[in-house]
């Protein structure tokens, strides 16, 4: 069985803003076009590789919010990643918490006000 999850969209309302914080926080080199009239802003896919990718996007259908869907982004290092959030204007939401064997969890506000959670496997 495959994941059942593809693709993710993060609503922006700061494209260069969301990118920004997203390419600092986080390491990644995100690629930008517009899909159906929506300024997109991609995160790094491997195609056949196991789990998902998505994007930021940007329009009248994209409200950010901390209500709803979470999306996690697995971490090698939640204490960097942690400390790069804030350092970038993130407020911390839910601290750094073990979860066991699967383990360690927290969440974040990102630049545009949508809650994203952060995910570590243990070692």
């Amino acid at each position: 069985m495959t994941n059942p999850v593809f693709h993710f969209e993060i609503p922006v309302t700061d494209m260069d803003r969301a990118v920004s914080f997203y390419e600092a926080v986080f390491g990644y080199r995100m690629t930008r076009r517009d899909v159906d009239g929506y300024p997109m802003a991609f995160f790094p896919r491997s195609d056949g590789a196991p789990g998902s990718s998505g994007a930021l996007a940007k329009g009248d259908v994209y409200r950010p919010s901390k209500e709803g869907v979470i999306v996690y982004f697995d971490v090698p290092d939640i204490d960097a990643v942690l400390l790069r959030a804030r350092a970038h204007g993130a407020n911390v939401l839910y601290p750094k918490k073990d979860i066991g064997a699967a383990g360690y969890v927290a969440e974040i506000e990102d630049s545009e006000g949508n809650r994203i959670a952060l995910s570590q496997v243990r070692d």
